[in-house]
């Protein structure tokens, strides 16, 4: 691109600017940098998920849903029974499942499950 003037306008100067030339091999040791700072955060955003799910796992676990509903009866102006529903009940008792896995990110035990 060429003023009227016969002088290189400035978009065509800054194409053929070297000056600033970043090599090959400082862009690849930079992203190569870069690479391993995100897979170190990945990782710890990761274990950050895990321990947060197991707490909420633990916490449903942890719910008691036992319940219970009692009967009613409605009786006649007689003196008769009209209507009659029986109560119902239940116990929740823990399962096997419920709150026994930890879940942790720290270094491998080779000895089974964690305990603290």
């Amino acid at each position: 691109m060429q003023t009227q003037n016969n002088k290189p306008g400035l978009l065509t100067q800054l194409w053929r600017d070297d000056a600033g030339v970043i090599l090959s091999a400082e862009i690849v040791l930079v992203a190569t940098i870069l690479v391993i700072g995100m897979i170190v955060g990945l990782v710890e955003l990761q274990c950050a998920v895990v321990g947060e799910l197991s707490d909420l796992g633990d916490a449903i676990g942890n719910l008691d849903q036992s319940y219970t509903i009692s009967g009613i009866t409605s009786m006649k102006t007689s003196g008769g029974i009209k209507a009659s529903t029986s109560g119902a009940r239940y116990n929740d008792a823990p399962d096997e499942c419920d709150c026994n896995s930890i879940i942790v990110c720290d270094s491998a035990n080779s000895q089974g499950e964690k305990s603290f």
